[in-house]
C-alpha cells in the first residue's frame, strides 16, 4: 500500500496532506539537536517550545531560511520524521512525495529539497510552486486560460502569482513574510518602550492584537520582557494602534509587490483580476488589515481563503493528480 503526500514545507510551519485523509499533521519546522553529540533532541512542537529556552550544548533551530533549506542534514531528518509520523508504520511501498517551493527558488536550492525528499523515503519527488499549490487547494481550476491572483503569505516569504493555463503568467517572490512582522514587533518594542522580547512573544502580541489597518476599536496587550536599561523585568501594555505603526514598512513592501506584479499582468488576466479579485492564503494572511489594506491601495476586490494555513499543503497533495492527467485536483 502506497501513499501520496503533499508536503508545506514553511520555514514557520511544516503541514503534511496524505490523499484521501486531508491535513493530518501541522507541526513547527523547528529541530533542537545536542551540538556535542549532533543528536536530534525534539522535532515540531516540542523543539519550539525550546526556543530561547535551551541550555548551552542543546540548540533549537530553523533549519530552512526564507523557504529553503539552510541546514541540509537536519531537514532530512525532519521531513524524515513528518513522513513517517503521517503515515504510521502502515506502508510497504514508497511513497509519492509532492513538496511545495517559493517561486523564487535557484535550481540549486530545488535540487536540495529533492535530495532531501529522496534521502527521506520518497519513491517520486514533485516540486510545485506555493501560487499554483495555493490556488489548487482554494479549489481554483488552473488549467482554464482564466487569469487568478493570489497572494500567499508565509512564514519566511511571500509569493505574489497571476496564474493560468496551469502555470504562473507574472509573479514575484519576497524573503519578507510573518517572521518579518515578528521582528518588526521586537525592534518596535526596544525603540518604543526599551523593553527586550523574545520571538515567542512577538508573534503572541502579532495573532493576539496585531494589524496593518486602522481597527474599529482599540485592543491592548499587557507585555513581559527584560527592561533594557536596568536588565531587570518589566510589563509595559501595548495597543493595536502601536502595532500598525510596527508594521507599517514590512505591510506597504508586500502592497508595492503586489502593484508590480498587476503593472505587469496582460489586459485580458487584469479584467478576470478585476472580476475574481485578489485571493491571500498562507500564514501571514491571517494578520488583520491585510485585506483591507491590499484592496485601498489596489482597488481590486481582496478576499482570505477559508483556512488559509492549510490550501497550500491540500493544493500540493493534489498536485500529483494534476501532473498525472487525472480529473480530480
Amino acid at each position: 500500500m502506497s501513499a501520496d503526500i503533499g508536503i508545506d514545507l514553511g520555514t514557520a510551519s511544516i503541514l503534511v496532506y496524505v490523499k484521501g485523509k486531508g491535513v493530518v499533521l501541522k507541526e513547527p519546522s523547528v529541530v533542537a539537536f545536542d551540538k556535542n553529540t549532533n543528536d536530534i533532541k525534539a522535532i515540531g512542537e516540542e523543539a519550539r517550545l525550546m526556543l530561547g529556552r535551551t541550555p548551552g550544548n542543546v540548540v533549537a533551530v530553523r533549519p530552512l531560511r526564507q523557504g529553503v533549506i539552510s541546514d541540509y542534514s537536519v531537514t532530512e531528518k525532519m521531513i524524515k520524521y513528518f513522513v513517517k509520523k503521517a503515515l504510521g508504520k502502515k506502508t510497504f511501498k514508497k511513497p509519492r512525495i509532492s513538496i511545495c517551493v517559493p517561486s523564487g527558488v535557484s535550481e540549486i536550492e530545488k535540487k536540495a529539497v529533492e535530495e532531501a525528499a529522496f534521502a527521506a523515503g520518497a519513491r517520486a519527488v514533485y516540486l510545485i510552486e506555493e501560487p499554483v499549490a495555493a490556488a489548487i487547494g482554494v479549489g481554483i481550476d488552473i488549467r482554464k486560460p482564466c487569469g487568478n491572483m493570489i497572494v500567499d503569505i508565509g512564514g519566511g516569504t511571500s509569493d505574489i502569482a497571476v496564474i493560468s493555463l496551469g502555470g504562473a503568467v507574472v509573479n514575484a517572490s519576497l524573503k519578507l513574510a510573518g517572521d518579518d512582522f515578528d521582528d518588526a514587533i521586537v525592534r518596535f518594542m526596544r525603540k518604543k518602550h526599551n523593553l527586550l522580547i523574545g520571538e515567542r512573544t512577538a508573534e503572541e502580541i502579532k495573532i493576539k492584537i496585531g494589524t496593518t489597518y486602522p481597527l474599529v476599536e482599540e485592543e491592548v496587550l499587557e507585555v513581559r520582557g527584560r527592561n533594557i536599561v536596568t536588565g531587570l523585568p518589566k510589563t509595559v501594555t501595548v495597543t493595536s494602534t502601536e502595532t500598525e505603526e510596527a508594521f507599517r514598512e514590512t505591510a506597504g513592501q508586500i502592497v508595492e509587490a503586489v502593484i508590480s506584479v498587476l503593472e505587469r499582468t496582460p489586459p485580458e488576466l487584469s479584467a478576470d483580476i478585476l472580476d475574481r479579485g485578489i485571493v491571500l492564503t498562507g500564514g501571514g494572511a491571517l494578520l488583520r488589515g491585510l485585506e483591507e489594506l491590499i484592496e485601498e491601495k489596489t482597488g481590486v476586490d481582496t478576499m482570505t481563503a477559508e483556512k488559509p494555513m492549510q490550501v497550500v499543503a491540500i493544493g500540493t497533495g493534489q498536485f500529483v493528480d494534476f501532473v498525472s492527467g487525472r480529473k480530480e485536483i
